[in-house]
């Protein structure tokens, strides 16, 4: 009885002593074996490992991709514009040992320190770039010029920053009043500028229609004139014709064309004349009708 417990003892310890000394390695892990708090090996390998039991401890760092995501924080612009700005950053630890001698076992130590790194690069390099570049298609030089300088500090902690991302840039409110309003009077000045220019031009488009309606109506004018005279002039020539080939038939036919506009219906025309005068020869000389 004595031995099966004895053995049950010894088959007991040596369950416990292999369970301190195996350990297994993720592949998205790296481990850092430290002995009496002092940093003895690093392994990177994933499997099964063995350590000194009870003496030596296994600190494990995730070797993936991790996040940080900075609190907004307010940075001025070279143009002296501010900018509420929130950032995120992407980083994966490279040394466990460095890392574990800066900023501890955890994780979380790195964050604070983190976050003051991207701080100071967010005002640094946004504070001598105007607000422009960071709405442009230079907003990526910008970031990539934040991520270096980010990436060359982090790399005293043992870590290595893959990308600075500025994830939303807004005015602040009291500043964004003011740009709006800038920008309505930039654009209400546009459209005035556009109205002067339309006036303008209309004024001066009226301007030419009215010259050359003025013109046309001249050389109108002019041909008509000219027409008039040439037909009053045949009419002339005709009549002066007419009177050489017949004189009596041509006084006949004018003075019945007189008749016609004196006497004739709707005619208010008034003459005072005595009954012997020329203009009723006609009249006095024509046969009478018998009844």
């Amino acid at each position: 009885m004595n031995r099966l417990l004895i053995l049950g003892v010894v088959l007991l310890a040596v369950v416990i002593t292999a369970a301190s000394a195996l350990f297994t390695v993720h592949q998205t892990q790296q481990v850092l074996i430290t002995q009496f708090g002092q940093p003895i090996r690093v392994i990177r390998d994933p499997g099964l490992h063995v350590k000194v039991p009870f003496i030596q401890a296994v600190i494990a760092f995730d070797r993936r991709l991790l996040d940080f995501e900075a609190p907004g924080e307010e940075v001025i612009l070279a143009d002296q514009r501010r900018l509420i700005v929130d950032s995120f950053t992407r980083f994966r630890v490279t040394d466990p040992l460095l890392f574990y001698q800066t900023a501890g076992a955890a994780e979380s130590g790195i964050r604070g320190r983190l976050s003051s790194i991207v701080s100071s690069s967010l005002r640094r390099v946004l504070g001598s770039e105007p607000l422009l570049a960071v709405l442009s298609n230079d907003r990526l030089r910008v970031m990539n010029e934040i991520r270096r300088q980010v990436n060359e500090e982090a790399r005293r902690f043992g870590i290595e920053v893959a990308d600075v991302r500025i994830r939303r840039a807004d005015l602040p409110q009291e500043n964004t009043q003011a740009i709006l309003s800038r920008m309505q009077s930039e654009r209400e000045r546009v459209a005035r500028e556009a109205r002067a220019e339309g006036a303008e031009g209309a004024a001066r488009i009226r301007a030419a229609a009215d010259r050359d309606r003025t013109v046309l109506l001249a050389e109108a004018q002019a041909s008509a004139d000219i027409l008039r005279g040439q037909g009053e002039q045949e009419a002339t020539r005709i009549f002066a014709d007419a009177f050489q080939r017949d004189p009596g038939f041509f006084q006949f036919y004018r003075t019945m064309q007189a008749y016609r506009e004196v006497f004739g219906e709707g005619s208010e025309s008034r003459l005072l004349l005595t009954p012997d005068s020329d203009f009723f020869r006609y009249l006095r000389e024509a046969p009478t009708v018998a009844r």
